[in-house]
């Protein structure tokens, strides 16, 4: 009866320790890639995982590897900030009018997990946050008056060599030297200090605020009058152009791609940058800035309503309001619908929107600053 009894006892012990290697696996493996609120629930499910997902590493590793926009903040002028969720069991921040901060802001600009936000009172500061974590940290003053609407964007890759997050801001403000001219600031995390630019840019465009995005070591904006199009900043070289360009629409970051998606008639529309240099090739070359990556036909989906037209002024981010990644945002009969490019599904945000609303996308990060 002994020998009987052996073999049950060794399958017990190899069941057992299957379970705590699956366990291994999922704590060390699976936890790193969801999203904050997923994470602050799970503190509840064991000592250990409560533990784990505290330390700083575990937040560092976090931010390392979950990188999908799967809420929006949302804002009008003399409005509080709202937040909205993709996925609300999973994705959501505790604050979501960002009352944490010592003053009511504007926010400006977000980058994996990060929001920037500028004050309303006094000196209208900067404020780096993170929304999830509800930390914080205040911006000194810049050296040049950045005005009361500024083009800013916020630059935070996450890396494995940086525990504490760097990042970057740059502001493409008026010139109070030159006329029709813009200058650029930078902020540094890691040096903790404003620089203003040596290079400017001389074209008569005004920059848009809110539509700026970051590639590859290159930010852009949208710009108006002047010829329109898009200005880029190279922050390694400190160069300036103009990117003369037909595409009107939204600025968006797809597979390490410029895009910009536009919405006319009843149609999406995105286009990727292909060629950043055609600018400077002959007037009969054939090589194309732009390929089209998406077109989506709308008219067959009449309840979506129909797109506005395309505005673009100073306060209205137009038809489309967020592109990027593999989700588009964009607005019908002052609705807010969404479309998935991986899925082709399309969805519709409870929210009503203004005509001066801005979006942010947003990562539910756990990032630390």
């Amino acid at each position: 009866m002994d020998q009987g009894r052996r073999p049950n006892k060794f399958i017990a012990n190899r069941n057992n320790k299957i379970y705590m290697d699956l366990k291994d696996i999922i704590r060390e493996h699976a936890l790193p890639f969801l999203p904050a609120k997923s994470l602050f629930r799970f503190k509840g499910v064991c000592r250990d995982w409560k533990l784990q997902i505290s330390t700083p590493f575990f937040a560092h590793n976090q931010s390392n590897n979950f990188h999908r926009v799967m809420g929006f903040f949302f804002q009008s002028q003399s409005k509080p900030p709202s937040f909205i969720s993709l996925d609300p069991n999973s994705c959501g921040i505790p604050d979501p009018s960002l009352q944490f901060l010592p003053e009511p802001v504007d926010i400006r600009t977000s980058s994996n997990g990060l929001l920037c936000c500028q004050g309303r009172t006094g000196e209208q500061p900067y404020y780096i946050c993170n929304p999830a974590t509800k930390q914080w940290k205040k911006l000194p003053k810049p050296t040049a008056n950045h005005g009361s609407n500024p083009a800013l964007v916020l630059i935070f890759e996450p890396s494995l060599l940086n525990f504490i997050a760097e990042y970057k801001l740059i502001c493409a403000f008026p010139s109070a030297d030159f006329d029709n001219a813009y200058e650029f600031e930078i902020y540094s995390s890691s040096e903790g200090s404003w620089q203003i630019s040596r290079e400017m840019f001389f074209g008569g465009a005004m920059f848009m605020p809110c539509l700026g995005v970051h590639v590859n070591g290159i930010v852009y904006w949208l710009s108006k009058m002047g010829g329109g199009g898009i200005v880029f900043f190279d922050l390694t070289m400190e160069r300036t152009q103009r990117l003369y360009s037909s595409q009107n629409g939204c600025l968006g970051v797809m597979d390490g791609k410029l895009t910009v998606t536009s919405a006319y008639g009843q149609a999406l529309t995105v286009n990727v940058l292909s060629n950043s240099y055609t600018n400077t090739m002959g007037m009969n070359s054939r090589v194309k800035a732009w390929d089209r990556k998406l077109h989506v036909n709308l008219s067959d989906r009449s309840e979506l309503g129909a797109l506005p037209s395309y505005t673009h002024s100073a306060h209205d981010q137009g038809a489309v309001l967020f592109a990027s990644g593999d989700v588009i945002v964009f607005r019908c009969d002052r609705a807010v619908h969404t479309y998935d490019m991986k899925t082709k599904e399309f969805g519709r945000l409870s929210c009503e929107i203004d005509n001066d609303m801005r979006f942010f996308g947003y990562v539910n990060s756990l990032v630390e600053i």
